[in-house]
């Protein structure tokens, strides 16, 4: 079977164009209060909880094994709620969140402020393209399918 080159989109920009345009977008003065991320961060960490296959008990006990200490649901449910103003997620607990819930989206947000990119690792890039090869294959095959359909109609 012949391959078929895939068209390169010349205005697609690339990575470090990507990075120069927000260093520059980033240069000026920031507004007061431009750093206050307090409800997005929350909203990221609950977030991960809700996509995570883990329960918020399971989510705190994977974290205590991971950091030494002890984190309760409690805690979480804390660290979470907009109510509890006085109650933040200490950072000292993010990596151990991260790797519990298997989404490191919390950590990106906390960089993107000050142009910090997050950029996943060998293993999860490598099981990313796995998903996308999966995918390919299987719309190609759905593909075969809907071809073969069409001859058999066109042939009656």
């Amino acid at each position: 079977m012949a391959k078929i080159k895939q068209k390169i989109d010349i205005n697609q920009a690339s990575l470090f164009d990507i990075l120069k345009n927000y260093q520059e977008e980033n240069t000026c003065s920031r507004p007061a209060g431009s750093f206050d991320i307090d409800r997005q961060f929350r909203e990221a960490i609950s977030q991960a909880l809700k996509i995570s296959h883990l329960s918020r008990w399971q989510v705190a006990a994977r974290m205590s094994e991971l950091t030494g200490q002890e984190i309760t649901k409690t805690m979480l449910d804390s660290w979470t709620a907009e109510s509890k103003e006085g109650h933040r997620f200490p950072a000292i607990f993010l990596p151990a969140f991260c790797e519990a819930v298997g989404c490191s989206e919390p950590i990106r947000m906390l960089g993107k402020p000050v142009g910090v990119f997050v950029l996943p690792g060998p293993e999860a890039l490598r099981a990313e393209i796995q998903r996308i090869e999966e995918e390919i294959t299987r719309k190609q095959t759905e593909k075969r399918k809907r071809l073969v359909f069409l001859k058999e109609m066109e042939s009656k």
